[in-house]
């Protein structure tokens, strides 16, 4: 779509898949059919329709008949949760589906006690208005999902609360700060308000994570990437040779370097590349997702690897005049890195 700012739709969490999957296949339809469309209609039209299913709970309903097709079994989730309530750590869960859906997916994750697991439970909270809006306040929901009608001056362990705002939560709770750990999948939706404005801890989940990691630890992947930074050091430091024949090795050094970038960037995704980067820059994904969460994971059950303690230190990235630094090292042998002694003897 031609829009430029505020009108470039950013698809940017796992709900946006069915939305873009629609997209594509109506225009693909149009295309075929010779039909004429305006883009700003059709995209409207269908956020109009994700938005239905998603409100009016026809979702839900659906999801709810075939759960072991669509949520699956959480014993990692569940053992993440138990163990952070051993350890005298304070759960809540603030989510914006209903409560029967709620109840109805975590007793199939969980367990028939999920509840016990939590300090407070807030459904419907209508994210992100819950963390910049003061006006909803909370409402209480007996075990069948009525609304109560008596005013809320406490959040009490073991009941279900409706909307209410991040505001009169913090008062209610006294969680401030940097003692606060919340995860979430979106970023704007769940992460930003909460870091820049409540200056809570944040933690994205992001399960496409998984794939990425698995493939960055391919032979092929490492084989490619070592070569690729090796031949970017060699052509930094042997372009100042202008003879016929340093320029021929030059360029075809260059075929090279660019034929394994395109290989590299392929092994993710033939058509889009990895969701972290595009060649050396990281995308813009990336770069909000490092804005707005402090640790990011593909599931929360990445936790069980780590002690209950155990401390998450920033990486240090070399910046722009660092970066010759680097290669240095690694074009000269400073550095160890995998499989670079092979190379040398195959090129």
């Amino acid at each position: 779509f031609a829009f430029q700012g505020p009108s470039l739709k950013q698809f940017m969490d796992i709900f946006s898949l069915p939305e873009m999957t629609l997209l594509s296949s109506v225009i693909d339809y149009f295309i075929n059919h010779g039909i004429e469309f305006d883009q700003v209609h059709l995209y409207k039209d269908i956020s109009d329709a994700i938005r239905d299913v998603h409100v009016k709970g026809v979702m839900y309903k659906w999801i709810e008949k075939d759960l072991e097709q669509y949520i699956l079994h959480g014993d990692e989730i569940y053992a993440v949760l138990n163990r952070l309530v051993n350890h005298k750590k304070k759960l809540f869960l603030i989510t914006n589906s209903p409560f029967s859906f709620v109840d109805k997916g975590m007793k199939h994750m969980v367990g028939k006690n999920w509840r016990d697991l939590f300090d407070m439970v807030i459904v419907q909270a209508d994210k992100p208005n819950f963390f910049t809006d003061r006006r909803k306040p909370f409402r209480k929901l007996d075990d069948k999902g009525s609304l109560q009608w008596d005013k809320i001056n406490q959040l009490e362990k073991g009941k279900i609360y409706k909307e209410g705002n991040l505001f009169d939560f913090l008062r209610l709770t006294g969680w401030r700060g940097s003692k606060v750990l919340y995860f979430g999948d979106h970023l704007y939706s769940d992460l930003a308000d909460l870091m820049l404005r409540h200056g809570w801890r944040t933690g994205a989940i992001v399960p496409e994570l998984e794939t990425e990691i698995r493939i960055i630890n391919t032979e092929q992947y490492m084989h490619s990437l070592t070569w690729q930074q090796a031949l970017t050091g060699l052509l930094e430091r042997m372009q100042m040779y202008q003879d016929a024949e340093s320029k021929q090795v030059l360029l075809e050094w260059m075929k090279e370097r660019q034929e394994i970038r395109s290989l590299t960037k392929n092994l993710f995704n033939p058509q889009f590349g990895s969701i972290f980067r595009t060649f050396h820059n990281p995308t813009y994904f990336s770069r909000r997702l490092v804005r707005f969460s402090d640790i990011y994971m593909a599931s929360i059950s990445c936790l069980l690897n780590y002690d209950v303690n155990f401390t998450f230190y920033p990486r240090r990235t070399p910046l722009q005049h660092e970066a010759p630094l680097w290669m240095d090292q690694l074009c000269t042998g400073c550095m160890k890195t995998p499989f670079l002694e092979e190379m040398v003897h195959i090129r």
